[in-house]
């Protein structure tokens, strides 16, 4: 395998590994505490604002793309030879399928459809405050699951270029 394609694989699997895992763990630790204390219509609101909003390309170049160049540079360590680099690409791989691409797929995506259907104004106070009551606490831990995937994902990845690099 050409050495500039293999550099330039794993600098992308880093890359895009690193900025999901940097996205899923800044909202964690901010936008997560920072919704805790605002009324429940404003969440309510809030989160249906950024559920549509997040729904661009930049966002699903990194959240998608990252699957994508995990797995291709799976493919190309496979090829070389089954070893420790191999091992952990592939882990990085599923972390990232199941417990970041899954999750957010099977678990916060139903979710924000919900949200995304309801029409606030025709709740009352209790109503919104059921609903986000049952919305938030599922949501949240759903994201907590899927954050310590890519982060973990990012890890492996990062994790398999030193040892590509200095293990040998």
């Amino acid at each position: 395998m050409e050495p500039s394609i293999k550099f330039i694989t794993f600098f992308l699997a880093v890359l895009t590994s690193g900025l999901s895992a940097g996205f899923f763990y800044a909202w964690e630790v901010s936008v997560i505490p920072g919704t805790r204390h605002i009324s429940d219509k404003s969440y309510l609101e809030t989160m249906q604002s950024i559920n549509r909003a997040i729904l661009n390309p930049a966002f699903f170049a990194v959240f998608l793309g990252t699957l994508l160049i995990l797995a291709v540079v799976s493919y190309m360590q496979y090829r070389v030879a089954i070893n420790l680099p191999f091992w952990l690409v592939a882990g990085a791989t599923f972390s990232y399928l199941a417990g970041t691409l899954g999750v957010t797929m099977l678990g916060n995506v139903p979710l924000n459809e919900a949200l995304d259907a309801l029409n606030l104004r025709d709740l009352s106070t209790a109503g919104l405050h059921d609903f986000r009551k049952s919305f938030e606490s599922r949501w949240n831990l759903l994201h907590s699951i899927r954050t310590v995937f890519s982060v973990l994902s990012f890890a492996l990845t990062v994790l398999a270029v030193f040892v590509e690099k200095y293990h040998r």
